[in-house]
């Protein structure tokens, strides 16, 4: 077989999957050497698996949407320079972790707020004051956002919240009491609000 043969063969059956090692020190050279803009990783957890996104600022997505799909999102949105490099989210994994296992009440990481412009970000910024083990509802939020009125608003900055969890958009009620939607389905939401003593 000679090399065209070859390289045929392999465009045809595709390549052996690369040593984790290898890949791991692909990634981890990729991002000393600032090649990196947006590293992902996935985490599982007691809602389902969760998907990790950090900018050179922080935290910028935390999704229960599949890798692929946040990945596409994160180029088109961010930049092309996405990379899977779970040692970049060890902090984060580690901080949800403790969350699920009921050793953390707070999240003590940098947060890069740019997939939550305008009001949507003001909703998100006062769910993130929402205390651990409370609740609040969407005209609540809307308020504290500045514009009681906007509860609609208020509940599409929720449904498209880029850091679910860690800006606890499970937090937030219907005005009614009723438990309102939420981005996992509602037995994540209820399963964290169970897990927070609220619900």
């Amino acid at each position: 077989m000679n090399a065209p043969d070859t390289i045929e063969a392999l465009l045809k059956d595709g390549l052996p999957p690369a040593p984790p090692a290898a890949v791991a020190a692909l990634a981890e050279r990729a991002r000393a050497e600032a090649l990196v803009d947006v590293a992902v990783a996935t985490e599982e957890t007691p809602v389902g698996r969760l998907v990790l996104a950090r900018t050179p600022q922080g935290l910028v997505r935390v999704a229960y949407e599949p890798l692929d799909a946040v990945e596409a999102d994160l180029a088109a949105r961010i930049s092309p320079r996405v990379l899977e490099a779970p040692a970049a989210l060890d902090e984060e994994r580690r901080q949800l972790d403790d969350y699920f296992a009921g050793r953390r009440r707070a999240f003590e990481l940098a947060l890069d707020w740019q997939l939550a412009p305008g009001f949507r970000g003001a909703v998100l910024h006062a769910i993130a004051r929402i205390p651990f083990g409370a609740t609040a509802s969407y005209r609540d939020v809307a308020g504290e956002a500045g514009n009681a009125r906007a509860v609609r608003a208020a509940g599409t900055a929720c449904a498209r919240n880029p850091l679910v969890v860690v800006v606890p958009c499970h937090r937030v009620v219907r005005t009614d009491g009723g438990i309102g939607g939420y981005a996992g389905g509602l037995d994540a939401k209820r399963t964290l609000l169970a897990l927070e003593g609220a619900a």
